[in-house]
C-alpha cells in the first residue's frame, strides 16, 4: 500500500531529523538523491550534457543548486537561473560556483535560449511550504521549461501543486520525475499527471508508525486483500451479491453490472430485475428473478445502474436500502437519492454500510452544498455528512469513508471514460463487499481492479465497457 502524508506530518518528522542530523546533512542527502536520479536517467556520456536549474529562494532552491554542483562534477554543463538572487540559498550558490557552474538571474536575456536547449531541467522554484498560484516570473520560467523536450525533474514537489490537495491553479511544472523526501505528499498522488514518476528518498526521515492521510492500492497490496477461496469453500461462502439494475430503456446496464460482479469471482450473483433473460443469456452462471424480494440470501446489494428514476424504481431502491446488508448505490439510484435524501439519512441513522459511486455531476446532485474545487476535501465531507463510503469517479478516483480515511486510485486509462464502464465497476465493488471486505477497502480494491482491466483492454486495442470483462483478474496470481 502506498501511504501519503500532509505537509504538517512531514514537517513534524523533518524537525526530528533536523535536530538529530542538522540542515546541511539533510540537504546534502536530498541534493545527492536528485543528482543521482538525473545521472541514472540521462544517457552516458555525461560530460557536456546541458542542465538548467530553476532556483527559488527556499531550501528547494538550495537542493537544486547542490544537485547542480554534483552534476557539474560529472562533467555536465550546469546553468542556474535565480528567481530571487538576494535570497538564494548561499551555501548552494557557492557550491555551484566552486564546481564551475554558471549562475544567471531569471530575467537574463540569454535565459529563454538556455532553457530551450536544455537536456535536463530541475525545478527548485518552491517547495511544500508554498501555495499556488505561482508568481508571474516563476510561472514564465516554468512555462518555458514545459515547452521543451528536456527531462524535467522536480525537487520534492512540482512547483504549482498544492501539496495537501493536489490542486493546480495556473502554471505548474510538468515533471517527468519527482524526487520527494521523507514521505510521499498527498498532492503527488492526486496530481500524478504533473508529478510524473515519484521517487521517495527517506534522507533520514522515518514515517514509520505515522498514520497515512491518504492510501493507494498497488498490485502487491491488492494480492494481500483479495479474498482467496478456502480449501473447503462452497458457493455460499464465497460471497453472494444481489444486483438490481437495468430497465427496458437500458437493458445493457444490467448485463454490464452483472458481468463485473461475475468476473470478480463471488460465490454467486443473484440478479433481480426486468432484464433477467438478457442477463442469463450472457451470464448463465447468474441466478435471475424478477424482484429482489425473491432473490434469497445475499451478503451485499448493488442497486441503480440503468434502473430508471420513477415509480417502481423508487420502490425497489427503498426496499434495498431498508436491508441490513451493505448496499452500493450508483447511477439512477443516486439520482433518486438526490431527490429523496431522507432515504440515505435513514440508513445512516441505522448504521448500515453504504457505498455511493458518483461521477462529478451525480456528486453535485446528491451533495449540492459541497463544492468540488478541492476534490479530496469534498469526498471526505460527503462521506461524513452521508454516513456512506463515497467513491468519486474521475481521472484519479477518490474514496473516503465516514471515519475520515481516504484513498486514491492510481490505476486506470482514459479508455474507461465510456458508457457502461461505471456499471462494470459497481458490479466489481459489490462482489468485494459480498466477500466481506470493509467498504473503503472494497471500493479501493474494486477501483484498482477496474482500472487495471481498462489498461489491459487499451493495450489489446479493445474499446467499450464490455471489453473490461475479459481483463478483470480478481485472483491474486493474475494481478499485474
Amino acid at each position: 500500500m502506498i501511504e501519503a502524508y500532509t505537509v504538517e506530518q512531514i514537517r513534524a518528522v523533518e524537525a526530528l531529523a533536523l535536530a538529530r542530523d542538522g540542515d546541511a546533512t539533510l540537504m546534502r542527502r536530498a541534493s545527492f538523491a536528485v543528482a543521482a536520479e538525473v545521472a541514472e536517467r540521462v544517457p552516458a556520456p555525461h560530460p557536456g550534457r546541458r542542465v538548467v536549474l530553476l532556483v527559488g529562494s527556499g531550501n528547494n532552491g538550495g537542493d537544486a543548486l547542490y544537485a547542480g554542483a554534483f552534476l557539474r562534477g560529472r562533467g555536465m554543463a550546469v546553468t542556474a537561473l535565480l528567481l530571487s538572487p538576494e535570497r538564494t540559498h548561499a551555501g548552494g550558490r557557492a557550491a555551484l560556483r566552486r564546481a564551475g557552474g554558471r549562475i544567471l538571474t531569471h530575467d537574463d536575456p540569454a535565459g529563454p535560449g538556455i532553457i530551450a536547449r536544455a537536456e535536463v531541467i530541475i525545478d527548485g522554484v518552491v517547495g511544500i511550504g508554498a501555495t499556488p498560484p505561482l508568481r508571474a516570473a516563476a510561472a514564465e520560467l516554468i512555462g518555458q521549461a514545459n515547452a521543451t523536450d528536456a527531462l524535467r525533474v522536480a525537487v520534492d514537489l512540482p512547483s504549482g501543486i498544492e501539496p495537501d490537495t493536489g490542486q493546480v491553479r495556473g502554471t505548474c511544472f510538468l515533471a517527468d520525475v519527482t524526487v520527494t523526501f521523507g514521505g510521499i505528499k498527498v498532492g503527488l498522488l492526486i496530481a500524478d499527471q504533473q508529478a510524473g514518476t515519484v521517487v521517495n528518498v527517506p534522507i533520514g526521515m522515518d514515517m514509520t508508525g505515522r498514520p497515512a492521510e491518504v492510501i493507494a492500492m498497488t498490485d502487491g497490496s491488492l494480492r494481500q486483500v483479495l479474498p482467496a477461496p478456502a480449501p473447503a469453500a462452497d458457493k455460499y461462502s464465497g460471497g453472494l451479491v444481489g444486483v438490481v439494475a437495468g430497465s427496458p430503456g437500458y437493458p445493457g446496464a444490467a448485463v454490464l453490472c452483472v458481468g463485473g460482479a461475475v468476473r470478480t469471482r463471488p460465490g454467486m450473483v443473484r440478479y433481480a430485475g426486468p432484464q433477467a433473460a438478457a442477463v442469463v443469456a450472457r451470464w448463465p452462471e447468474a441466478v435471475a428473478v424478477d424482484s429482489p424480494a425473491d432473490a434469497g440470501t445475499v451478503q451485499a446489494w448493488v442497486v441503480g445502474p440503468g434502473m430508471g428514476t420513477e415509480g417502481q424504481s423508487i420502490t425497489l431502491l427503498r426496499w434495498v436500502l431498508g436491508r441490513d446488508e451493505p448496499v452500493l448505490v450508483d447511477a439512477d439510484g443516486l439520482t433518486i437519492l438526490a431527490a429523496m435524501p431522507a432515504l440515505l439519512q435513514a440508513r445512516r441513522r441505522a448504521g448500515q454500510p453504504t457505498v455511493l459511486t458518483p461521477h462529478d455531476r451525480e456528486f453535485s446532485r446528491v451533495f449540492p452544498d459541497i463544492e468540488l474545487d478541492d476534490r479530496l476535501a469534498a469526498v471526505r465531507r460527503a462521506a461524513w455528512v452521508s454516513g456512506a463510503t463515497v467513491l468519486l469517479k474521475g481521472h484519479r478516483t477518490l474514496i473516503a469513508d465516514p471515519g475520515g480515511q481516504a484513498a486514491v486510485n492510481l490505476s486506470g486509462s482514459s479508455w474507461l471514460a465510456t458508457a457502461g464502464s461505471g456499471d462494470v465497476l459497481s458490479g466489481v465493488v459489490g462482489s468485494l463487499l459480498a466477500a466481506g471486505l470493509p467498504p473503503l477497502l472494497a471500493a479501493s480494491a474494486g477501483a484498482f481492479l477496474h482500472g487495471r482491466a481498462g489498461q489491459r483492454a487499451q493495450r489489446a486495442g479493445l474499446f467499450g465497457a464490455h471489453a473490461l470483462w475479459d481483463h478483470l483478474r480478481a485472483d491474486p496470481d493474475g494481478i499485474g
